[in-house]
């Protein structure tokens, strides 16, 4: 039996199926020769500290995207991030202790401790070595939903622990703590 005729008409749209299939996969390898080609050139330019704070910069911008869309509407990275700095450190800070911290404004710092101390997540009470500041502290509702915020967080990750190994992460810890002290000592 011989195969069925067909119409140049009705041909057309196969042949431009297959052309465009073809297009597209010549486009992905060119762009993948283009990406495997580009990175050489610019590791021969850029200064390697540029290089490495250019990749912490780009995963910085990617993880707190992630983080924001786990956090969801319950509580902000901003928020999150303070009552992980009083999980980390401890202690009640005033406005301008946290603000220096976060890099950010005493009235960006005012506004987020605010939207924190109306959910009863920090404790704001005066200073008593400044009685126009205000010192702030984590309540225990706050150390809660800075622990459910990070098992969310957890869940959302789980995937980066498959597929990068735990021993490998935590080789790269050292440095990134090593970065971490330097930028901070040198602000």
């Amino acid at each position: 039996m011989s195969p069925p005729v067909r119409s140049a008409k009705s041909a057309r749209p196969a042949q431009a199926a297959k052309t465009a299939a073809a297009a597209a996969a010549a486009a992905t390898a060119a762009a993948t020769d283009v990406a495997a080609t580009a990175a050489p050139a610019a590791i021969d330019i850029d200064p390697l500290a540029f290089q490495v704070l250019n990749e912490i910069g780009i995963i910085d911008q990617l993880a707190q995207n992630r983080a924001a869309r786990l956090l969801g509407p319950a509580l902000n990275l901003s928020q999150f991030v303070v009552l992980n700095h009083f999980t980390r450190l401890g202690g009640p800070r005033s406005l301008v202790q946290l603000a220096s911290a976060m890099q950010v404004t005493k009235g960006a710092m005012s506004n987020t401790v605010a939207r924190l101390a109306a959910k009863g997540l920090v404790v704001v009470q005066p200073d008593p070595a400044d009685g126009r500041g205000k010192q702030v502290g984590l309540s225990d509702a706050g150390h809660a939903a800075r622990q459910q915020a990070l098992a969310d967080l957890a869940r959302g990750l789980a995937d980066l622990d498959r597929d990068i190994p735990p021993e490998t992460l935590l080789t790269a810890l050292p440095l990134l703590r090593q970065l971490r002290v330097w930028f901070d000592s040198h602000r």
